[in-house]
């Protein structure tokens, strides 16, 4: 899922833009992304820098800062992608937040805004480049038990919710139940273990929810299952229809 930004396509290294306002954790991160082949094209001390930074070099991916002076990361997150987290245009990047807390009310809303995942900053050297190529590819970077208490403590269901996130009606029965199995934090394998699919049935269901849904990677479908009421926190999953 997603759109490749900037030049060129997956056959080149990615290029990332650094959003922090600490110059070491730009410094750092930037020499363990140059190390592992990965280009920086820039770097942002706040919000408003990251956009232009962005809008300037056409990065893959941006790693945001959520709690940056001025413009923090969560505005400039939905900037960047949007006010409502659909699928972004031609050109736009992947978006993984920084943070310190791994349960934080606004790295929740930014995965709201579109953000594909978020990273604690003291992630080890090979889990950030790993983190980069995997948001590049399009796919979500979700740390499922985390991802799902940091959703439960902080979603809501509301009407504007359901209309951001489209009418679940467009799912088959089977697509309802890969998302609800999505959305509590089960792995591919995982899925086509409960369902009794192959891996391969189980990526085209997800494929189809999201395109239904028009959202842009499994973040976003955990966003969607919680705040249209398809699941609630805490409650139980119920058995797989034979």
């Amino acid at each position: 899922m997603g759109t490749q930004a900037g030049p060129g396509g997956a056959d080149r290294p990615p290029r990332v833009v650094i959003a922090d306002d600490q110059a070491l954790v730009r410094t750092g991160f930037g020499m363990i992304l140059t190390a592992d082949g990965i280009d920086v094209v820039g770097e942002a001390t706040d919000g408003e820098e990251a956009v232009a930074a962005v809008r300037r070099t056409l990065p893959d991916v941006v790693l945001m800062d959520i709690r940056m002076p001025g413009m923090d990361g969560l505005e400039a997150t939905r900037r960047l992608l949007g006010p409502d987290g659909g699928t972004p245009g031609p050109g736009a990047p992947r978006v993984v937040i920084l943070t310190t807390y791994d349960l934080d009310q606004y790295v929740y809303a930014a995965l709201a805004a579109g953000a594909s995942g978020f990273l604690l900053k003291d992630v080890t050297p090979e889990h950030l480049a790993a983190a980069v190529r995997l948001v590049r590819s399009g796919d979500a970077l979700l740390a499922p038990s985390i991802t799902r208490r940091l959703v439960e403590r902080f979603a809501t269901r509301d009407d504007h919710a359901a209309r951001l996130h489209r009418d679940l009606s467009a799912l088959t029965p089977r697509e309802l139940e890969v998302l609800e199995s999505l959305a509590r934090g089960h792995s591919n394998a995982e899925l086509a273990a409960r369902f009794r699919l192959s891996e391969a049935t189980v990526k085209t269901h997800v494929a189809r929810i999201l395109a239904k849904l028009q959202l842009r990677d499994r973040a976003q479908a955990v966003i969607a299952a919680y705040e249209t009421g398809l699941i609630t926190p805490g409650s139980r999953q119920p058995p797989p229809a034979p």
